[in-house]
C-alpha cells in the first residue's frame, strides 16, 4: 500500500447522537429531554415541539433505532467497518434526569460505562459529545435553560460526574454539539433548550424568536465550555476537550463589493464568533456592531472574561454538510434547502432535501479554520441524507452516497497537503437515525440501514449498505483506496 497522505493515527470512524438513536426515552430512570417533546416531521412539513405530550402522536426520537438496547451489536458492525474512533454522545437525561439532581443516576451512567467498554473491547476510541441537541426538559421547565444562569452549575455537576466516571477510559470530549446553531433561532429549543410557551404545541422552526435570549444563552455556554476544560484538565491531564461548529462555507453570489461585505458579516458571525471565543478566549471586536444593531445586550459577571481565556479548547471541531452563497440584494431568491439562510449557487448539484454538495468548499473550509485557529482539526459530522431503496434480496445500492463521501475525503486530503493539521473524520449517521432537522427515518445517512420508518413500522433489523464495504476499504487504506 501507497503511503497515505493522512497521518498513520487519523481517527476514521462515524457518528450518532443519543436523542437520534438510542431509543429508551423512559427506561433506567432516563428524564424528559427537549427532542422527546418533539414530533416526526418531513421535508416541507415541519415537526412540532409539544411540551404537552399527545396520545396517539408519533414521537421519533422515543424510540430512536434503539441503539440503547443494540450498541452491542452496532458497536460489532463498526469494528467490521474498520473504525478507530466512534463519536456518540450522552443523553444528559440518563445522568440527571431532571437536570438539577445532586446525584447522578447509577443506571446511566453504568450504560455508558458498558458502551465504552464495547468499544474499547474493539480498539474504538470513543469521542464523546456532552451536550447533543438533548438538554433536560426539567431545565426548560425550571428557568427556560441556558437562559438562566443557574444552568452552568448544573451542567458543571454533569461533567464531573461523567469526567470522574469514565476517567482512564476516554480521551476525546466534546462540550457543545454545533453551538453556533444558537445564532439562529432554530438553535433556541434544538440547542439551548429554550421554550417560551410551555402550554401549547409550537411548530419547530415557528417559535417566537428573542434574540436577546440565545446570546445571553450563548455566554452561559461559553463561560460552562471553559469552566468544562479547565475542570477536566484537573480531572484528567489526558482528556482533550473540543469545540463543535457547524462549518456553513459562505461564498459572495457575485463579485459585487456589497456581496463580499455581506458575506463577510455573515462568515464572522456565522462561523467564527463562537470559535473565536472558545479558541482565542474572548469575544471579537466585529461582535460590537452587530450588537449594537440588533439591540442585543450580553450580561457578562465579574471574572467571566478570564474564565474564556482560561478555558481554551484543545481541538477543533465540525459538522460539514453544504455551502452557501450570501448576497445584499433582498430580492433574490433563498434556496429552499438551505436550513441557515443564503442563496443557492448555479455550478453546484443539490441533495434530495435540498442540501447544496460542495465537496471543495470542505477543502476551503478546512484551509480557513486551519489559518485562524492553527489547531488540530476534525470533521465530525459530513455525510448524504438521501432516500434508500432496499430491495428484495434485502441489498442496499447506495452508491450516490459512496460517490459524496470519496469526492469529500479527496478534498480533505487535498487540504492536509496544503498544511492543514487533520485529525479524523467521522461521516454522520454511520447506521441510520432520526433526523434532527426533520424528525423523520427516510432521510437516511448510514452506512447500515435499520428497517424502521415514518408510519410506525419495522422491526428495527441492521442491514449493510454497499457504502459499508466501501468505507471498510477506505479505512484499512488510510484514505488512499477510494
Amino acid at each position: 500500500m501507497a503511503d497515505s497522505v493522512l497521518r498513520k493515527d487519523f481517527l476514521w470512524g462515524g457518528a450518532t447522537a443519543a436523542n437520534q438513536c438510542e431509543g429508551a426515552w423512559d427506561v433506567d430512570g432516563k428524564g424528559i429531554s427537549v427532542s422527546d417533546i418533539c414530533t416526526g416531521g418531513r421535508f416541507g412539513a415541519s415537526k412540532r415541539i409539544t411540551p404537552v405530550l399527545e396520545p396517539d402522536t408519533f414521537y421519533p426520537s422515543r424510540e430512536g433505532v434503539r441503539h440503547y438496547e443494540k450498541f452491542r451489536e452496532d458497536i460489532k458492525l463498526f469494528a467490521e467497518m474498520g473504525f478507530k474512533v466512534y463519536r456518540f454522545s450522552i443523553a444528559w437525561t440518563r445522568i440527571f434526569p431532571n437536570g438539577d439532581e445532586t446525584e447522578p443516576n447509577e443506571k446511566g451512567l453504568k450504560h455508558y460505562e458498558e458502551v465504552i467498554d464495547e468499544c474499547l473491547k474493539y480498539g474504538i476510541e470513543p469521542l464523546i459529545t456532552l451536550s447533543h441537541y438533548e438538554v433536560p426538559f426539567g431545565l426548560t421547565k425550571k428557568c427556560n435553560s441556558w437562559v438562566s444562569r443557574e444552568m452552568i452549575d448544573y451542567f458543571l455537576r454533569y461533567c464531573r460526574a461523567v469526567f470522574t466516571r469514565y476517567k482512564g477510559k476516554v480521551k476525546y470530549w466534546l462540550t457543545f454539539n454545533e453551538i453556533n446553531s444558537s445564532v439562529e433561532p432554530m438553535g433556541a429549543l434544538l440547542n439551548q433548550g429554550i421554550l417560551n410557551d410551555l402550554e401549547n404545541p409550537t411548530v419547530f422552526m415557528e417559535q417566537p424568536d428573542y434574540p436577546n435570549q440565545r446570546f445571553q444563552g450563548l455566554h452561559h455556554m461559553f463561560v460552562a465550555s471553559a469552566l468544562a476544560v479547565k475542570m477536566a484538565h484537573e480531572i484528567d491531564p489526558n482528556y482533550q476537550i473540543g469545540n463543535m461548529m457547524i462549518y456553513m462555507a459562505c461564498y459572495p453570489f457575485t463579485c459585487n463589493p456589497d456581496d463580499v461585505l455581506k458575506n463577510q458579516e455573515r462568515n464572522r458571525v456565522m462561523n467564527y464568533f463562537c470559535s473565536d471565543v472558545q479558541c482565542r478566549g474572548a469575544y471579537p471586536s466585529y461582535m460590537n456592531r452587530y450588537f449594537k444593531e440588533n439591540n442585543i445586550t450580553v450580561k457578562m459577571e465579574e471574572g467571566d472574561e478570564k474564565i474564556l481565556k482560561e478555558g481554551t479548547v484543545d481541538f477543533y471541531t465540525f459538522s460539514y454538510y453544504m455551502s452557501v452563497c450570501q448576497t445584499a440584494d433582498p430580492n433574490a431568491k433563498r434556496g429552499e434547502g438551505n436550513i441557515l439562510g443564503g442563496v443557492n449557487n448555479p455550478y453546484l448539484k443539490a441533495s434530495d432535501w435540498g442540501w447544496q454538495i460542495d465537496p471543495k468548499g470542505l477543502r476551503y473550509s478546512l484551509n480557513e479554520i486551519y489559518d485562524r485557529y492553527q489547531l488540530p482539526l476534525m470533521v465530525v459530522e459530513n455525510g448524504l441524507g438521501a432516500y434508500d431503496e432496499l430491495k428484495e434480496d434485502g441489498t442496499i445500492e447506495d452508491d450516490y452516497r459512496i460517490d459524496y463521501l470519496r469526492q469529500h475525503i479527496e478534498q480533505m486530503k487535498e487540504a492536509v497537503k496544503d498544511g492543514v493539521d487533520l485529525m479524523g473524520y467521522t461521516p454522520w449517521g454511520c447506521i441510520d437515525l432520526v433526523s434532527a432537522s426533520t424528525g423523520e427515518y427516510e432521510k437516511r445517512y448510514g452506512f447500515i440501514y435499520v428497517r424502521r420508518y415514518d408510519d410506525g413500522t419495522g422491526d428495527f433489523a441492521r442491514l449493510k449498505k454497499k457504502s459499508f464495504d466501501w468505507y471498510k476499504k477506505v479505512i484499512a487504506s488510510n484514505g488512499e483506496e477510494l
